[in-house]
């Protein structure tokens, strides 16, 4: 019996110490460094060997060589290191497996073979990494596509099987895939199968590669929404040839779709192009709602509910053939206001989202209603126009190329290789940029993306999708090119990163500052967006912005588009990586714009943006220099005028200039100022301790004004204005050496907002400008 009891606790001793000396099947055990965790992750159950191109936290933009198609090499940049810690620290794994490439990711792969040469290789993003849009857009490689180039197919499984897995064509070792994430961490699989690596088996041999994505929502960001428009009668169907009407149908559930589908391709190209002009992986995001999913075929099949980007059916108060009249009379009769289909889509989407006072709406709309008139051979009820202005921030676009959208993920590689001729018959071949299914996808899709980046506050640039550049948007999703009808060529055989469309550099930045792009690593800047300009001595210009310096536009004479720019945005001067002062000079403008500063009679236009995209043009730079900036003050010193606010421009008004006597009498000392005002600055009093005062403008608006006391004890002094701007002074605020403000003067919210401080090393020595009824305009004047 002893015996019996001594077998019986040696075996459950040794039972216990077999199960705990091997790692449970939902765990895998982590070595980073010198400790070790575990880490519960039931989706898969393996350690593979490493990938050979993550990037080193020392290297973490070393480019990847990728043969362009004329065969010279080019430099693909790696994505840069993960922005934090996230919750799975192995490298992406890759090996070769024999068997289906249908089994779940979930299945436990041990292979005694070491990792395969052609194991998919992501060159665009590394393992790990944190990204902001649900939508992904990922190249990569199989192998060394210079010495033996592969065509296959690349198979996408999604963490834990919450997406259907999806197939991407591989042409020539190179592939591009669109990967849906979820919120968290997502430990997606990419299997690659080709027939010339067939083992003679009957099953195909599988070589995989593991990557961590882990994915945020920005939820604190103002999103864009979408909209589609409909007139009050509308029946909700768009233009499409009878045979994709019987296949697909033209109602408005499937425009909804495609609608949704377009947009998410616009954000995986954003998302792309941003950390490419390494600027972050940021991109705007949509108001999305749990609904019905259709980003998969298999979802709507199954109707299987997500959360996918919400689309706003609006109905206008005109009927159809009202829009589309409106539209033919305004391509008939240039005296019709060009933009008042934009107008009445405006006036419908305020009235439907009905934003509060102060409140900005970011708005992408549809015009369903959008046909093709045969005999008339235009497209009627259909505009292309975006605006960043107003509180209504909007772009719109028609409906006449929506049949050859892509209604899913599945669908993107075959809308974008169809060569189907378009049928004008049916449907409009929009520029005569459209003559195939695949180019009317492009032109559609790309350029509502078009009226989106205006929506953004986007100009038109010298290249990108702002001139048009969105005609190759396909390039950006696709490998391989089709039969183009625009250029009647053969398309490219092998579409790399340097052949496809982009935002150009100076979109970019505009993004990289906008609050539809902000990113939780961002700092908060001032909610101060403007910018002053001070032409100080030795022929110097200073820039100074409480949001800090951006980057600096130059136009030269009759440029339409900006072809030169300096940035800012690589400075540490601030937290946001902005200075917040600039010192340039003319002939570097010069020199920047013609590569010589001999061209001085030609004009250069200067637009310089602060760090929250507030602007400030100057129409000459020569001017800033003029005698017009020029101040003579007491003992032979000079002084210098900022940039002057409001317009000079009221009946009446005369110009006024007033030197501070505190500034060059050391016995006067300031102790308060007066402003004088209503709905309007109308003066300003400056007032000493010996009961004497200079007065700016007016004793109107309120008797005897307000008055500001300065703590003079305390060595309190005048450090600047904050001045509420427009046609005039609409009000006016004192700052302080010690941080004090007075409160705003006048109309608090007329105009726009400006802070006057001297740069650094100045000082202020009086204020300019002009008054008629009350002031209209205003400027400091600094001394050294």
């Amino acid at each position: 019996m002893s015996f019996l009891k001594q077998l019986r606790r040696r075996s459950k001793a040794s039972f216990h110490t077999a199960a705990e000396s091997k790692t449970p099947s939902h765990q895998v055990e982590v070595v980073s460094g010198k400790s070790s965790s575990t880490i519960d992750t039931s989706s898969h159950a393996s350690i593979t060997p490493p990938s050979s191109i993550k990037p080193t936290l020392s290297s973490p933009n070393l480019p990847s060589l990728v043969e362009s198609n004329d065969g010279s090499s080019i430099s693909t940049p790696l994505a840069s290191p993960p922005q934090r810690p996230g919750p799975f620290v192995t490298n992406s794994q890759r090996n070769s497996v024999v068997g289906s490439s249908s089994s779940s990711i979930n299945g436990v792969y041990r292979s005694p073979t070491p990792s395969s040469p052609y194991a998919p290789r992501i060159i665009s993003i590394a393992d790990n990494s944190w990204v902001h849009q649900k939508v992904l857009l990922i190249y990569g490689q199989i192998g060394d596509p210079r010495q033996h180039p592969l065509d296959g197919s690349i198979t996408v499984y999604h963490h834990q099987d919450n997406f259907p897995s999806i197939g991407w064509p591989v042409t020539a070792s190179h592939f591009k895939t669109l990967v849906h994430l979820a919120p968290g961490p997502n430990r997606l699989r990419f299997d690659f199968v080709s027939p010339k690596l067939s083992s003679g088996s009957t099953q195909p041999v599988i070589h995989s590669t593991w990557i961590c994505i882990n994915y945020l929502p920005l939820v604190n960001s103002p999103p864009l929404h979408l909209v589609v428009l409909l007139g009050k009668d509308s029946d909700g169907t768009y233009d499409a040839v009878p045979e994709r009407v019987e296949r697909e149908g033209n109602g408005l559930e499937t425009a909804l779709r495609k609608y949704r589908t377009a947009a998410y391709l616009w954000q995986a190209f954003t998302g792309e192009q941003m950390f490419r002009n390494n600027l972050g992986r940021r991109c705007f995001r949509f108001e999305e709602e749990w609904q019905s999913g259709t980003l998969s075929r298999r979802d709507s099949a199954v109707q299987q509910m997500r959360n996918e980007a919400k689309i706003h059916v609006i109905r206008t108060e005109k009927t159809v053939a009202e829009l589309r009249d409106l539209n033919i009379a305004q391509q008939y009769d240039a005296a019709k206001k060009k933009d008042e289909l934009f107008n009445i889509a405006k006036d419908a989407v305020r009235k439907h989202f009905n934003p509060q006072p102060g409140q900005k709406q970011y708005v992408s709309v549809l015009l369903l209603d959008s046909h093709w008139d045969t005999q008339a051979q235009t497209i009627t009820g259909h505009a292309a126009l975006g605006s960043g202005d107003d509180d209504i921030k909007m772009a719109i676009f028609g409906s006449h190329c929506l049949q050859s959208y892509p209604s899913c993920l599945e669908e993107v590689v075959d809308a974008f290789s169809d060569c189907t001729r378009t049928d004008t018959n049916y449907v409009a071949n929009d520029c005569g940029d459209a003559g195939s299914n695949w180019e009317s996808a492009n032109l559609g899709i790309g350029a509502h993306l078009h009226e989106v980046g205006h929506l953004f506050g986007c100009p038109h640039q010298e290249s990108g999708v702002m001139l048009r550049d969105y005609v190759r948007l396909n390039r950006s999703f696709l490998i391989k090119e089709p039969f183009c009808t625009r250029t009647k060529t053969q398309g490219m055989k092998v579409c790399l990163p340097n052949d496809e469309c982009g935002w150009h550099r100076l979109d970019a930045l505009r993004f990289r500052f906008h609050p539809c792009f902000r990113l939780p690593s961002d700092t908060s800047v001032s909610n101060d967006e403007s910018v002053q300009v001070w032409p100080v001595e030795n022929g110097k210009i200073l820039f100074t912005a409480s949001s800090g310096i951006a980057f600096v536009e130059l136009y030269a004479e009759d440029d339409n588009v900006c072809h030169h720019f300096i940035e800012y945005i690589n400075s540490e001067s601030s937290g946001n990586g902005l200075p917040k002062q600039v010192a340039i000079t003319e002939t570097e403008l010069r020199q920047q714009v013609f590569g010589t500063e001999k061209e001085k009679k030609k004009k250069i236009r200067m637009v310089v943006f602060s760090g929250n995209l507030g602007s400030y043009t100057v129409e000459d730079v020569s001017a800033l220099k003029s005698k017009n900036s020029l101040v003579k003050l007491p003992k032979n010193q000079s002084g210098y005028k900022s940039g002057q606010l409001g317009r000079s421009s009221m009946e009446g008004s005369e110009p006024e200039q007033l030197l501070l006597e505190c500034a060059f009498i050391k016995t006067k000392l300031l102790t308060s100022i007066k402003v004088y005002h209503g709905s309007a600055v109308d003066g300003i009093e400056f007032c000493y301790e010996d009961m004497t005062s200079q007065l700016f403008g007016k004793r109107g608006g309120k008797p005897g004004g307000d008055e500001f006391v300065l703590d003079t004890r305390r060595g309190e002094i005048l450090l600047g204005f904050y001045v509420r701007a427009g046609l005039w002074i609409d009000g006016i605020e004192i700052l302080t050496s010690l941080g004090r403000k007075s409160g705003i003067y006048g109309n608090a919210n007329g105009g726009s907002g400006h802070t006057l401080i001297p740069p650094l090393g100045y000082k202020i020595a009086g204020v300019a400008g002009s008054s008629g009824p009350w002031i209209d305009g205003f400027s400091l004047i600094i001394q050294h």
